[in-house]
């Protein structure tokens, strides 16, 4: 995919080769700038920002600067080699080895490394002018269908990232066969579906929203449009009332919330995000969008700004003059997810190693949770009602090897409330989680490590008891689903479990790469025993699976 398509950076990288470089930092031409700038976009400025400084990941600008903790960073002095073999190996603390993993070369791998001592160029901003001239409604409403078209039980359907190839698969989880293939943003980083289902909402890490039609006989999208340059959260109005009237778009860059039509994606409302760290009031640019809940009690999102550490209560019922209550949390908000009433909401702010909760239906911060684990990472967690901790709430972490349980019912269960109940130790060195999650009706909780260094660990899946919240087994993936047609590229592994509609099923993916098909193995979410391994040619780089009722329900 072509640069520009991606943000537009002609501009931005005549700046990067004309004016911005350190004084002693590698020379790149205007090629080379405009190679890195795209390749950091794709795999390093989630954890990194755009701006390079910092968030999950450490700061990488070639200046010196001193974290909290007072460890200095600056790519400068850690020079060019040691770059070179971060890059390449990756390091325990959950940074993948993009080059022994095969997604870089030697020769990228050494480009990066030039490029992270230089000073990041200026991404563009984005206007509503902007933001109307990519906008396109494909399907009009009045010609979309007034009932479902298809005779598939569409509430059981799966829709699935293939995050390289920028599409998503529509999957029948009766017959696990796909439906249709639609287009989407780059790498796609969720979907979220509209209240009654029917509308799948995409977003793509290059600011493209979309929305497809279930209810079509072969699902495709009615609208679209390119909203920032860089994105990873979108979600719709579920409060009674204004059930799927609107639709918000979170953004990295230009940090800021958009709003849209529900049916059409019109641009609505632009808000910035850019504003004052709750702790040390400094100013950033890079105030950044990082998840986005609807909340059930009140016509509100939740949305999570990043680097200040602020939860935003958005109001939307006045969409072209929305109120927003700022609640300090901590900094490095990410992703989080419902406790089981569906009133508490838990964030991770991963770089601080806390876990935020906030009360949607009161409106305030209920408590921040040392997360004992490195770099918490729950995705959208996992709620268990155990029989000795009463409700609780997990996560994994991508720096160290836990899995923690979080009480989360203050009335039943008072002194258990707001702490972490129970550490589960996954096998082995390391971190490496992304996802876990489990469902009402099965005894077990499914946890990943696609990120752990050691390909074993980072090759099986980790079923762990609901009942002694201890691991009970491992699930070593079969070697055959790991085979990849370059055997310089590895398969990385199972990543992200979303079960069927009913529960019985438990699916995963093989995180692949662009070269080679990959499956998606469904098991027996009870019996653990593999069941089907769906293999399609159209099946590139399936990572995140959307269940139609579980994401409807914040069932998980």
């Amino acid at each position: 995919m072509k640069l520009t398509k991606i943000l537009s950076m002609t501009a931005v990288v005549a700046l990067g080769t004309v004016a911005l470089h350190a004084a002693d930092a590698p020379k790149l031409s205007a090629d080379e700038m405009k190679k890195a700038t795209q390749i950091y976009f794709d795999r390093c400025a989630g954890c990194h920002g755009m701006l390079r400084k910092g968030a999950l990941g450490p700061w990488i600008r070639p200046e010196s600067h001193k974290d909290k903790k007072g460890a200095t960073h600056g790519t400068l002095a850690l020079g060019f080699e040691t770059l070179k073999s971060i890059i390449f190996n990756g390091t325990p603390g959950g940074m993948p080895g993009w080059g022994k993993s095969g997604e870089l070369t030697k020769e990228e791998t050494e480009l990066m490394a030039k490029y992270v001592m230089n000073t990041p160029p200026q991404p563009p901003e984005k206007t509503m002018a902007d933001l109307k001239k990519s906008w396109k409604v494909l399907i009009p409403v009045d010609k979309r269908p007034t009932k479902p078209e298809t005779t598939r039980n569409w509430k059981n359907y799966f829709s699935v990232i293939l995050r390289d190839i920028g599409k998503i698969a529509i999957v029948d989880g009766d017959k696990k066969e796909i439906v249709s293939v639609v287009p989407s943003g780059f790498a796609t980083h969720i979907v979220r579906n509209s209240k009654d289902g029917r509308y799948v909402y995409v977003i793509g890490r290059d600011g493209k929203a979309s929305m497809i039609d279930l209810w079509m006989k072969e699902p495709k999208n009615v609208a679209e449009i390119r909203v920032c340059n860089d994105a990873r959260s979108i979600d719709t109005s579920k409060y009674e009332g204004y059930e799927g009237k609107y639709a918000v778009v979170g953004c990295y860059w230009p940090p800021s919330i958009v709003t849209l039509d529900g049916k059409t994606l019109e641009p609505l409302k632009q808000v910035a995000t850019a504003s004052y760290t709750y702790d040390e009031g400094v100013f950033t640019r890079e105030a950044r969008v990082a998840s986005i809940v609807a909340s059930h009690f009140k016509p509100e999102w939740i949305i999570n700004i990043k680097e200040t550490g602020q939860v935003w209560l958005y109001n939307y019922t006045d969409v072209k003059n929305p109120t927003i209550k700022m609640i300090e949390a901590e900094r490095f908000l990410h992703d989080g997810g419902w406790d089981s009433s569906k009133r508490y909401f838990l964030v991770a702010a991963n770089a601080r190693n806390i876990v935020s909760v906030v009360d949607a239906k009161e409106g305030k911060l209920v408590a921040n949770i040392p997360s004992q684990g490195t770099k918490p990472h729950p995705g959208r967690g996992a709620n268990v009602n155990s029989s000795k901790f009463g409700p609780v709430w997990l996560t994994g972490h991508i720096g160290s090897n836990d899995i923690v349980a979080i009480g989360t019912d203050p009335e039943g269960h008072k002194d258990n409330a707001w702490k972490v109940v129970k550490k589960i130790k996954l096998p082995g060195e390391g971190g490496g989680n992304l996802f876990i999650k489990t469902h009402p009706k099965s005894k077990y909780i499914f946890a990943d490590r696609p990120v752990n260094p050691d390909r074993k660990l980072q090759t099986q899946i980790y079923v762990i008891d609901k009942d002694t919240l201890e691991v009970a087994k491992t699930l070593p993936i079969p070697e055959k689903y790991l085979k990849s047609a370059d055997p310089k590229v590895k398969m990385r592994g199972p990543v992200h479990f979303e079960f069927n509609a009913d529960g019985t099923e438990v699916w995963t993916s093989i995180w692949g790469n662009k070269k080679t098909p990959s499956a998606i193995l469904v098991y027996d979410a009870n019996t653990l025993k593999l069941k089907k391994a769906i293999e399609d040619p159209r099946l590139i780089t399936p990572t995140g699976k959307f269940n139609v009722t579980n994401t409807m329900g914040d069932i998980y």
